[in-house]
């Protein structure tokens, strides 16, 4: 599998380059070949005397080229300008990655109000899984939040399609996952469930086909605003990463603040691992 790391070569987008438990991690679930991927932003000029944006960027990709490739890794970098979250995606598109990952320190809750950070803008648009790889946030020399980043896993599900979709990425993820904890919190209208029918026993089918696996599974139930359930059981089981579906990608769907998926991106102190719609739906 390939995979995309974008890097802004800051201290704290080095913590997953830099971490052999979350590349070992990387290593189990499949992927063998690594894109480093950095980008000039459009508003920065080449002809600004003394500044030799790329060569820089490039020389420091180099760097992180060996250390990924000393973990067994094959490594391509790539330099590009542009509008971050849309280069980052063009290149995953491009090179056939089955997953992208970029650091994220978090944000404060009045931060989360805002647009614009990579990682959020990414989340609406990517056509790939993307990893959210949750770094310190105020530290000087951060480091990764989570190094086993899919040991224990926090599975959210409304039993739609898209929520299938994410369930699939179990078949990877098993060679690195160790327990789930697979939740689903009920709602006035749960788009995925024909009447009548019980969410626990759909639950239970789920835990069924990991313990298959070998993967130690529980259920649980929930009701109440779904991004703060799936936050609250965050806190009681400290997943490494919540796996979790997006929904669709209209242009109206970029420009709307609070889906669960974007509210859990931006608020969780796991990683989070965000499947999006399938390229033909």
């Amino acid at each position: 599998m390939k995979a995309v790391c974008a890097t802004d070569l800051s201290a704290a987008s080095e913590a997953t380059i830099e971490s052999e438990t979350c590349l070992e991690c990387l290593g189990r679930v499949g992927v063998d070949e690594m894109h480093l991927v950095t980008v000039i932003p459009s508003n920065v000029h080449a002809g600004m005397p003394g500044m030799d944006f790329e060569g820089r960027r490039q020389r420091a990709l180099e760097r992180y080229r060996g250390v990924i490739e000393s973990a067994g890794f094959d490594v391509e970098t790539h330099v590009v300008r542009g509008t971050p979250h849309r280069r980052i995606t063009g290149i995953a598109t491009t090179v056939g990655a089955g997953i992208t990952i970029v650091g994220s320190r978090g944000k404060s809750p009045l931060e989360n109000r805002v647009i614009g950070s990579t990682a959020r803008n990414l989340a609406r648009t990517t056509e790939t899984p993307l990893l959210v790889n949750r770094i310190e946030r105020e530290a000087e020399n951060p480091d990764v939040v989570r190094e086993h980043l899919f040991q224990r896993m926090l599975y959210a599900t409304d039993f739609s399609e898209n929520a299938d979709r994410a369930f699939e990425a179990f078949s990877y993820l098993r060679h690195a996952t160790r327990e789930t904890t697979l939740i689903h919190v009920e709602t006035p209208k749960d788009p995925g469930l024909r009447e009548g029918e019980n969410p626990e026993n759909r639950l239970g089918e789920l835990a069924a086909q990991l313990e298959e696996w070998g993967i130690e599974t529980r259920t649980e139930l929930r009701r109440g605003d779904p991004a703060d359930e799936i936050l609250g059981a965050e806190t009681t089981y400290e997943p490494t990463a919540i796996l979790v579906g997006s929904r669709g990608h209209s242009r109206l769907r970029r420009l709307l603040l609070g889906s669960v998926s974007e509210d859990i991106v931006a608020r969780a102190d796991s990683n989070v691992l965000l499947i999006p719609p399938s390229r033909t739906a």
